[in-house]
């Protein structure tokens, strides 16, 4: 193939069936490869929606969100990841506007007494009212994904900075204790409220626990103080009908039997070739987990459109028969990001409805 055979062509034919998002998650064969992505980039969603957003009627102050919708049908995604709301947790910086932070960067809980002025924000306080209309400019089956502004352990990490947390483990637990709850039980309150909306499908756990050798934190301590609020997560899903995945970088491998047995998360997505190839991953916890993306971002950067199609179409043989796979980047699709280069990822499980 060329570089012309990679360039984006207009939206799939078919219409979206959230249905197979849900086999994939039951590890079960869905009825056509399905496309997963944590997010795309602005460039992106406006090449991917852009040409057609204003022949749909919408609400106007939700057109970043809608653009995000039509993006992910007109590629051929059975849902759109949505962040839901406002709802965040303070913290001294704008993280959103830069590249990289250091993890020590904040220290806004260190004690008891800035525990006690650290002002929460509190989900109710905030609109979601987006998710009642936005998809109903889309005709066939969609669903929106809710993440959540950051995860648990993310959290605790920008309040109290990663070194600081590491020494209060030690030094004054029952703060971290405090700290977690505060931050889980709000997290809680988010799933709550965005469970009540019909258009909503599942719900995906955003939550770094580990780097490229281990976890952040030890697995007893994980364990202790954030897997718990995790599975609250997950069975606030399951009571509402709906599935939870899991979206957390890193080695997690000392903890991957409490992330499925124990809080039961149906999918696992974000995962890197230096660490474990998604290829490996499916052989090793496909049965026991549906798998979610997994195509390394470092080398859909670096490897030409034709290599990123072979290994994409590869990945999809490897699990047609079995199921419990649905075709994405090990991480999402930031802006350095050759366009070619992802959208010869996804040619490899649309190319029948173009």
């Amino acid at each position: 193939m060329s570089i012309s055979d990679f360039t984006w062509k207009g939206p799939v034919k078919s219409e979206p069936d959230f249905e197979n998002l849900i086999k994939v998650l039951k590890k079960e064969k869905p009825s056509r490869p399905t496309l997963f992505e944590y997010y795309l980039n602005p460039r992106i969603y406006s090449k991917l929606a852009d040409g057609q957003i204003n022949s749909y009627k919408f609400e106007e102050k939700y057109r970043d969100k809608f653009r995000v919708v039509l993006a992910c049908r007109n590629a051929g995604y059975d849902y759109a990841l949505i962040i839901a709301s406002d709802f965040h947790f303070p913290v001294e910086y704008d993280h959103t506007q830069q590249k990289t932070i250091s993890l020590n960067r904040s220290c806004m809980i260190s004690d008891w007494d800035s525990f006690e002025a650290y002002k929460w924000l509190e989900p109710e306080q905030f609109s979601y009212d987006c998710l009642r209309n936005i998809l109903q400019p889309i005709d066939g089956n969609m669903k929106i994904v809710v993440s959540g502004p950051y995860g648990v352990l993310e959290t605790v990490i920008q309040l109290m900075g990663y070194d600081n947390l590491c020494y209060l483990l030690i030094d004054k637990p029952d703060l971290v204790k405090a700290v977690c709850d505060g931050i889980g039980q709000r997290l809680l309150k988010h799933y709550q409220i965005c469970l009540q909306y019909d258009s909503v499908g599942a719900i995906i756990v955003n939550d770094d626990w580990g780097f490229k050798t281990q976890t952040m934190l030890s697995p007893a301590d994980l364990k202790k103080y954030i897997a718990p609020w995790h599975k609250k997560f997950v069975q606030l899903a399951h009571n509402a009908g709906r599935l939870a995945m899991m979206h957390s970088c890193g080695n997690l491998a000392n903890v991957m039997d409490v992330i499925i047995d124990d809080i039961g998360f149906e999918g696992k997505h974000s995962y890197e070739d230096t660490i474990l190839p998604v290829e490996d991953a499916y052989e090793k916890y496909g049965r026991r987990i549906a798998i979610l993306g997994g195509i390394d971002l470092d080398f859909i950067v670096r490897s030409t459109p034709n290599e990123v199609y072979r290994r994409s179409a590869k990945m999809l043989e490897r699990t047609s028969s079995r199921g419990g796979y649905a075709l994405g980047t090990g991480n999402s699709v930031p802006e350095y990001v050759p366009d070619e280069n992802y959208f010869a990822m996804i040619l490899a499980a649309v190319q029948d409805r173009i």
